[in-house]
């Protein structure tokens, strides 16, 4: 018989699950604060359940967890954490510490089926999608790295007494929204009050644009921050560094940015990377300013994080400079993202491990949701 991981299950479907076992369903909301609240993986540690309770569940039931294969700390703070699947397959999460504050970047599948042409996550091919539990365990080991003592390597300063973990970013390994079921379960999981009680304001889902399971993301949970990868405002131009334009080409994916909807005071992040000669001069800025009239959103930008496996450069900062201001003058709200760990591998949107390899990778340094 299959045993059920119950952290595979949102608060409504273990409500469900104790009620098949003939529980009361109050039962449920005490499970579920052991799993969450108290990060318990063993049914003799949920102490208010009587023994033949626990008994029942195990017959039924497990709680699965992640324990990391590798840590890395970048002299900047950043840490990026390396977990092994049950099925051996590998995936990443990134922690970027910012004084009390913490943002973990989130992986939700093994590899990326969308072949963008500056992510080094495409190299691997898609594997699979991350189940509910290995998304939520992500967060749970984080929690628990962050409840031990972390050093950075050049301050020599501890860093696990002041810092909590604040926002939540889905922007590791795979597209979100291809594994969107999964997703929404554990949404549901870490905004529960009775159990990691993360607000809406603070988790952010990245897409690169896949415009039918936006709609329906928004159908079913708009509270939390959506963020689109941009890129180009450019069909041609953007359908070679994202395949996915050619099915969702701009305009179809701003209309439906446009048609999203956003809670109150709420914007779209639109993530721009900057490649040097490719998608970084005033005139791809003014076409930027024109396409986005209209929309409720701000705007990242990532100048590229350079690495040995990519031909494409980062702009001078002078060119940098002036993209950001001619947004500004047109009265957008623009960030530009410093890269964060890139001594390890741990900048701007290209997380990638092999098996059978040292891990190396890089994820979005955004930590601003809300």
């Amino acid at each position: 018989m299959n045993l059920i991981d119950l952290k595979d299950l949102s608060p409504s479907m273990l409500t469900d699950f104790v009620l098949q076992l003939g529980l009361p369903n109050y039962r449920a909301g005490q499970i579920f604060a052991w799993l969450y609240k108290h990060g318990v993986t063993d049914f003799a540690e949920m102490t208010n359940l009587k023994k033949e309770i626990r008994q029942l569940l195990a017959d039924k039931a497990w709680i699965s967890s992640l324990q990391p294969q590798t840590i890395e700390t970048s002299k900047d703070g950043t840490i990026k954490i390396a977990f092994q699947l049950d099925d051996q397959a590998l995936i990443e999460s990134v922690l970027i510490p910012e004084g009390d504050r913490a943002t973990l970047c989130i992986s939700t599948q093994v590899g990326c089926a969308m072949g963008c042409a500056f992510c080094l996550t495409g190299t691997m091919g898609f594997s699979r999608n991350l189940r509910p539990a290995e998304i939520i365990n992500q967060v749970l080991a984080v929690k628990k790295i962050l409840a031990t003592q972390i050093v950075t390597p050049e301050e020599n300063q501890e860093i696990h007494e002041k810092t909590g973990l604040n926002n939540l970013v889905f922007m590791g390994m795979g597209e979100p929204l291809l594994n969107l079921d999964n997703l929404i379960i554990a949404l549901d999981i870490l905004l529960d009050q009775r159990g990691l009680d993360f607000s809406e304001r603070r988790i952010t889902v990245s897409t690169c644009g896949i415009v039918p399971k936006m709609r329906e993301l928004g159908e079913r949970t708009a509270a939390v921050n959506l963020a689109v990868s941009l890129h180009s405002v450019d069909d041609s131009l953007r359908s070679q560094l994202m395949p996915v334009n050619k099915t969702y080409p701009v305009d179809t994916l701003l209309a439906a940015c446009r048609a999203y909807p956003l809670p109150p005071r709420r914007r779209i992040m639109f993530e721009y990377i900057l490649i040097d000669g490719v998608n970084d001069s005033a005139e791809d800025a003014k076409k930027l300013v024109k396409k986005l009239r209209g929309i409720r959103c701000k705007i990242n930008l990532l100048p590229f994080n350079e690495s040995k496996n990519m031909l494409y450069k980062c702009p001078p900062q002078a060119r940098i400079d002036t993209f950001q201001q001619i947004l500004w003058d047109a009265g957008f709200t623009v960030l530009v993202r410093t890269s964060r760990g890139a001594d390890i591998g741990a900048a701007c949107g290209q997380l990638v491990v092999r098996p059978g390899t040292k891990t190396t990778g890089d994820c979005s340094s955004i930590s601003d949701n809300g």
